[in-house]
């Protein structure tokens, strides 16, 4: 049995997994992680913009 889960968490888990990728493998590309985690959990051009928006603005924050 195939379970479908609604797009808006697929999101927050996608961004749960980019969350922890981005803690565990620091020296690899958002580029690369979001492309993985859009191909993992089947995000939306839309969902994976608006992902990469928020770990840029995160990572601004951090520098």
């Amino acid at each position: 049995m195939t379970t479908i889960m609604p797009q808006g968490e697929l999101v927050r888990k996608a961004a749960a997994y980019l969350a922890e990728q981005r803690a565990q493998h620091p020296g690899k590309s958002l580029a690369t992680q979001l492309d993985e985690a859009g191909m993992r959990f089947n995000l939306t051009p839309l969902d994976a913009a608006a992902l990469e928006r928020l770990f840029r603005e995160e990572q601004a924050k951090a520098n």
